[in-house]
Parts: C-alpha cells; sequence; structure tokens
C-alpha cells in the first residue's frame, strides 16, 4: 500500500483526455488540471456550436468566473503560456460524429452527458449511450492505453432501498437493443403526429392561440406543435421504459446503459474505473467556497421555499438527501485517475466508486429543511420588491398531497389568464398579468421538479463508499486538506449556512417573484444611406380611436339629427356580428363594417373630413405617437403607415409619413358600394408588405422598427428588429413580455371620445 500512497502524490496523468469540459463538473475538473497538476497535459473534446468553434467556446469557457484564483494567481503572460503548451482542443460532436484521438494518453476522464433528467428517449441515448461507445471505439482504434474514467452517477443504481455496493451493476439488458428501439421511436412518433385526430387538435389549439394574425401564422404553430408533440411522446416513451427497467428515469437508465457500454468495449482491453457522484452541489472550498454553475437538482426546490411557494415537500422526512460538494467529486476523480492500476488485485476488473454522503456523513430531508428554514429565518427573500417572505414550516405528507397542492394552483392561475387575456387593456390587467405569468412558470416548474425528482426525494438508499474511502486513507497526510474527498469531514451547519444557501440566495434575492420590467425602445441612431424604416399602426397605437368611431365622427355629420337614434341603434343591433368577425379575423371585421359605407357620397365624405373629422382625428392622437415619428423623420429614417382605415380619414396625418397603405372603398358613380377596392392588410399580410417593400427600397429590416397595439400586429412586429408594442392589448402584452419587446404606454390625448364626439357634432 506504500506504493499506492507514493503514487497517489508522485504519478499524476502526463497526457489526459477531458469530455464535458463546458458542463459543471468538467469545469471544475479542467480548473484542477490547470491550478494543481502543472505537468499534465489536457486534451478537451468539445463540440462546436453556433458558429463558434471548439477553440473559440473553450476561450470564453476559460473566462469564467470557476477559473478566476487561478488566472489572477499566475498572471495574464502565464495564463496564455500554459494554454498554449498544456491545453488542445478537438471539435467534435459526440454521438453525432466519428474522431480520431492522440496516441500518447494516459488517462481518460469521460464527464459529458445530457444533464436533462427527461429528454426525449432517442436523445437521451444519443447523448448518454451512442457518444460513449464513439469515444470509446475512437478510444481503441488510437492504440493509446489509458486509465479510463468513466463519470457516472449513484442513482444508476435504480430505485433501490437499503444498502447500495460499489459493483456492476446487475440487470441483463442489452444497451445495443435498446438503443435500437430509443433510435427508431422518433420515426413512429413521427407517423402518429399525422394522423388526422392528432393533426385536428394541434390544429385548433393554435387556431385559438394565433387568431387575428393570419392563416400562416397558425399553420406555423400548429407545426410547432405538431413538433412538440412528438418530443413529448419521446419523453413519456423513456420515461416508462425507465421505470419498467426499476430507474427513475431516462437519465438513469441510459447513464446505466453507458456504464454497460464502457464495461463491454474496454474490458479486458483497457484499465476502466466508474466515479458515482450523488446529488453534486456548490464547492465546499475549491476553487473558492461556494462555487457552482447554474441550477442543480436541490435548487430550485430550496428557492421555491425561500420564496414562499412551497409548504409541502415531496418526499419523507427521513429520506436521505444525498448531497456531495462538487470539489470532492473532481477530487476523488484526479485521485482515480492517479492510482496505479498495477495495485489493484485484476487490473483488468472494473472498479466502481460512489462520491456520495450518505454513508459516512448522512443528511435527511428532515436536517436539509432545518439548515434551509433556518437560514431563510436569518435571511428571509425579498417578496415583489416589498417586505420579506416569512420562512414556514415544511409539511412532510407525501409527494401525493404536495402534487395535488401544485395542481391545484395551476389550474386556478391558468382560469385566472385566460380571463384577462378576453379582458379589457389597462395598466391593472398587465400587472396582473406578470404576477400571474411568473406564478404559472413557477408553479409548472415546481410540477415538473416534484415529478422528475420525487423518486429521488424519497431516496431510502445508502451508497456504501468502501472503495472511495481506501483511496482516500491512503493519500498523503499533506495533501488530505487540498486534495482529499472524504465526505466523513463535511460539517452541513456550516456548509449550508455559510457557504450553499448564501452561494444559491445572494444574486437571486427576491428575483422569483417580481416580473421583469418590459424594455424600453432603444434610443434612435441615424439612418446609415437611409436604411432603416419605422412602420406605424393607426388605431390603438398613434390615435385613441377606432374604425367604429371614426364611421361615426363622418355618419352622424351626414344624417338629420332626427336620423342619429335609428343609426345607433342599427349599430348596436349588428355589434354581435362585428365582435364575431373581429375575434375570428381582423380581416373579416373590417370587410364587413365598410359596408356600412353603402350609400356615402365619396365628395361628401371628404369635405366631412376635410371641415370636421381630420381635425378630431387629430386631437386623438397620442402626443407621444406624433413625437416620436417626428424622431424617426429627424433620425434619417422612412415613416410608413399601415392601416384598416378608410384612406379619406387619414388624410390629415399622412404628412407624418412617407408611405401611407390603408383601405380604399370601391366608387362607382362617385357613390361607395361599401366594398373595398382591395384586400385589406391585416396580420401577415403587413408583414409581407413590409418585407416586399424593404427589398425593393434595399431597407434593413433588421435596424427597423414597428409599433402596433394589437395582436393582430404581431407578424408585422416580428419582422422587424426593433419591435414595440404600443398600449397593447392582453394577448400582445403577453407575447411581447415573453419575446422580451419593448412597451409602451401611449395613452395621454387631448380629448377624449365622448368630448371629441359632442364637439365634432355640436
Amino acid at each position: 500500500m506504500d506504493d499506492l500512497a507514493h503514487s497517489v502524490d508522485k504519478t499524476a496523468p502526463k497526457h489526459l483526455l477531458l469530455t464535458g469540459a463546458t458542463g459543471f463538473i468538467g469545469q471544475a475538473v479542467l480548473e484542477r488540471i490547470l491550478s494543481g497538476y502543472p505537468d499534465t497535459r489536457v486534451t478537451l473534446v468539445i463540440r462546436g456550436r453556433h458558429g463558434s468553434s471548439a477553440q473559440a467556446r473553450l476561450d470564453r469557457l476559460l473566462g469564467l468566473p470557476v477559473f478566476d484564483r487561478w488566472r489572477e494567481g499566475a498572471g495574464k503572460e502565464a495564463v496564455a503560456e500554459e494554454i498554449r503548451n498544456r491545453v488542445h482542443t478537438i471539435d467534435a460532436d459526440l454521438g453525432h460524429s466519428a474522431l480520431e484521438l492522440p496516441d500518447d494518453l494516459t488517462a481518460v476522464i469521460h464527464a459529458a452527458s445530457s444533464v436533462s433528467f427527461d429528454p426525449p428517449v432517442d436523445e437521451a441515448f444519443r447523448s448518454n449511450v451512442q457518444a460513449v461507445a464513439d469515444l470509446y471505439g475512437a478510444l481503441l482504434r488510437s492504440r493509446a492505453q489509458p486509465h479510463v474514467v468513466h463519470v457516472s452517477t449513484a442513482y444508476v443504481n435504480g430505485a433501490k432501498r437499503g444498502v447500495v455496493a460499489e459493483r456492476s451493476l446487475g440487470h441483463d439488458l442489452d444497451w445495443r437493443a435498446e438503443m435500437a428501439v430509443a433510435t427508431a421511436a422518433r420515426g413512429r412518433a413521427e407517423q402518429d403526429s399525422h394522423r388526422p385526430a392528432v393533426l385536428r387538435g394541434l390544429l385548433a389549439e393554435a387556431r385559438k392561440e394565433h387568431r387575428g394574425s393570419g392563416p400562416g401564422s397558425v399553420a406555423a404553430a400548429a407545426e410547432k406543435r405538431r413538433r412538440e408533440w412528438v418530443d413529448e411522446q419521446l419523453v413519456k416513451q423513456g420515461r416508462l421504459r425507465a421505470r419498467v427497467g426499476g430507474w427513475t428515469d431516462v437519465y438513469t437508465f441510459t447513464k446505466a446503459m453507458g456504464e454497460r457500454v464502457a464495461e463491454q468495449m474496454l474490458g479486458g482491453e483497457l484499465p476502466l474505473s466508474v466515479v458515482r457522484p450523488a446529488i453534486v452541489e456548490c464547492a465546499l472550498r475549491h476553487p473558492y467556497p461556494g462555487w457552482i454553475q447554474g441550477y442543480k437538482m436541490a435548487d430550485p426546490l430550496i428557492l421555491a421555499y425561500g420564496r414562499g411557494l412551497i409548504t409541502q415537500f415531496p418526499g419523507p422526512a427521513d429520506g436521505i438527501m444525498d448531497i456531495i460538494p462538487v470539489d470532492l467529486v473532481v477530487n476523488a476523480l484526479m485521485a482515480v485517475a492517479t492510482q496505479p492500476i498495477t495495485v489493484r488485485p485484476d487490473p483488468t476488473v472494473p472498479r466502481f466508486y460512489h462520491v456520495a454522503s450518505g454513508d459516512r456523513r448522512p443528511l435527511t430531508n428532515l436536517g436539509m429543511y432545518q439548515q434551509v428554514h433556518r437560514y431563510f429565518t436569518a435571511n428571509p427573500m425579498s417578496k415583489d420588491g416589498h417586505g420579506h417572505v416569512k420562512a414556514t414550516t415544511f409539511d412532510f405528507s407525501g409527494s401525493a398531497r404536495a402534487d395535488g397542492l401544485l395542481r391545484m394552483v395551476s389550474r386556478a392561475v391558468d382560469s385566472a389568464q385566460q380571463a384577462l387575456l378576453h379582458g379589457p387593456r389597462s395598466t391593472r390587467s398587465r400587472r396582473w398579468q406578470d404576477l400571474l405569468s411568473v406564478t404559472k412558470t413557477e408553479v409548472d416548474a415546481l410540477s415538473r421538479l416534484s415529478d422528475l425528482y420525487g423518486e429521488y426525494l424519497q431516496n431510502e438508499a445508502v451508497f456504501r463508499t468502501e472503495n472511495l474511502i481506501e483511496l482516500h486513507n491512503h493519500l498523503p497526510a499533506d495533501r488530505v486538506a487540498e486534495h482529499g474527498f472524504d465526505p466523513a469531514g463535511l460539517d452541513w451547519t456550516d456548509y449550508f449556512q455559510h457557504v450553499y444557501l448564501p452561494a444559491l440566495a445572494g444574486n437571486r434575492r427576491g428575483a422569483g417573484r417580481r416580473p421583469r420590467a418590459p424594455r424600453a425602445p432603444r434610443p434612435l441612431t441615424a439612418s446609415v444611406g437611409n436604411r432603416t424604416v419605422a412602420v406605424f399602426d393607426l388605431e390603438g397605437t398613434i390615435v385613441s380611436s377606432n374604425l367604429i368611431e371614426t364611421y361615426l365622427m363622418a355618419k352622424l355629420n351626414e344624417l338629420p339629427r332626427g336620423e342619429w337614434a335609428g343609426e345607433l341603434v342599427d349599430l348596436l343591433r349588428k355589434m354581435p356580428r362585428y365582435l364575431s368577425a373581429e375575434r375570428n379575423d381582423r380581416g373579416e371585421f373590417i370587410r364587413t363594417f365598410m359596408r356600412r359605407w353603402e350609400g356615402f357620397e365619396e365628395a361628401e365624405l371628404r369635405k366631412v373630413v376635410a371641415d370636421k373629422v381630420g381635425d378630431a382625428l387629430l386631437r386623438r392622437a397620442h402626443p407621444q405617437a406624433i413625437r416620436r415619428i417626428r424622431q424617426h423623420r429627424r433620425a434619417g429614417h422612412r415613416t410608413v403607415l399601415i392601416t384598416g382605415t378608410l384612406d379619406v380619414l387619414v388624410e390629415p396625418i399622412s404628412p407624418l409619413f412617407d408611405e401611407t397603405v390603408t383601405c380604399r372603398l370601391h366608387v362607382h358613380d362617385g357613390i361607395c358600394t361599401g366594398f373595398l377596392d382591395r384586400p385589406p392588410l391585416v396580420g401577415e399580410a403587413r408583414a409581407a408588405w413590409l418585407v416586399k417593400y424593404a427589398e425593393a427600397a434595399q431597407l434593413d429590416l433588421a435596424s427597423s422598427y414597428a409599433y402596433g397595439d394589437s395582436y393582430s400586429d404581431r407578424p408585422l412586429l416580428e419582422a422587424v428588429g426593433n419591435p414595440v408594442a404600443v398600449n397593447p392589448d392582453p394577448r400582445l402584452y403577453r407575447h411581447a413580455t415573453r419575446k422580451r419587446w419593448a412597451v409602451v404606454d401611449w395613452t395621454k390625448h387631448t380629448m377624449s371620445a365622448v368630448d371629441s364626439m359632442v364637439e365634432l357634432l355640436s
């Protein structure tokens, strides 16, 4: 055993291959190699994506906080020299492409995998099984003789109770057969998604959500739903297959298959160690206390408790919450990779290691709750920016009651959201939409977490760590403090109160409840080459009026006072018809309502507009809108008005625009027929017109602006790089906040609708 102690101390890998360097554990491993193993060269397998090469991703990776202390300690020049001499990249997408590996590797740490607990089954197999086969196949072809350290998970043992030993899994499943079924599943789900019954349902959902935007928008939404439906079927299949086999989810199922790939491909060929961490959380000491990357399994539940969102815990009080700090996992991985294989009884037999705390320093769900309650009692999170959330008492009444409560809240939020979408637009309704949207997101996330993690939170397994502790005990005494990994030394009170919870809550305090404020419009910049266009809707955006109001302004001016009552009664009688047409399609509403202009004399209509209606319309304009249009013109932008209002009615405001696109009534012998001369530009037709107009005028839509108030304006707003929702209706406001568009209130005008009508008709 003296040989083991000596080798763990001195024999660092000369050339180590690391996968998953962009992930949580992988980042920590790379930092540890750079800061603590100066004689080790490392080759990283990184997938280039989104137009970035593997090297570009590495450059960004090295700028993350995990490397801060190493960079500061080494200095800028030394860091550049270290990276140039010690770190190399291979651009490859494991599971999708072949790769070639160096022939002088002395160690491999395969830490890459899908970190999602519930992905579609084919994607899970591609990341956690096919990628393993690709990597180890390339390793065998390289003729290198490294020690392979395969990173798995302690929960790969399945839904077991009691003591779980560090040994090979006892199942007899054929990973190749399982992968073949999983890979073929997408084709079957695609076929099922084309069944008429499925398509009808998806199309109905899309029409309900996107009515008014146009048939193209509905079709695109239906196709998006079809693809999502396919993924949902594959998620369900993976979950069911995993649970039938005795695993908690498709993640642990495919990680089990990945272990079997490693054993079968490398057994007798290369030395293999399998390291199985439990729930990996923030660093205890290295690279600095509290370092963490993204949310881990326990984090969302803890934050939900801190925000006062849950009082029920989906697990028993005496269940094991098997948390392990990431630096202990990294220390264990490096010790395993460093140990000489020759000291094993049989170097050809894989060795298994649980890196878990439940065996040496158990933490129950109740113990975790006590730590969390203590912390948030002393450090309460803010509530909506006003006051603080009081730490409540956890009720360990079981997952069924917790799930039932979440479902009840989710249904109530759904009902309230639907009611708001059909209500009037107002600042108050938007505030309620914001609050309900945040609540819905959090409740749905908690429901999903409860479903995904329920088995973990009810864990009664104790992962034995004899192999791990044997390795730890042979660390030289001077390396234990910095490189040790015995969980028995964990002080849960110190870890939770001074490391983990402060790190988790520090940058997220109050963020969960408070909705993000809508963005303000971007400051205008001068147009280079006159290539920027600003497109405006009229009704509800520039003027606080609509088609019905402007019609009444003109019609009542033409009629004798004795006929006003009849006109108003007829308008009210047909209002349900108009509202129905509006709900169905904006173009249908315009065509239907324009029939009321039948019999107008065109010359008389123009005279009424010139004498009275034009001025009344201008008095209904928002000063902010007029100011914004003029700002665009001063910046050298083209200004365009697109509206469903008649051309004659917008003549008073048309001088503000370089181009106006309006409705035009068909006229025969000077009399309006009530029909249109051309189809009205509504919904996606506006976007199509704008794209064609921009191409002809060589405009840059990415730098251009569009302003609209209705959900039917969505396609137009999406056609430009700077969309602005003005006084948005509830559906547009919801869409704008989801997309992080600018939202503005242009609500001030000099005259109300009633005052305007009274003045006009007096």
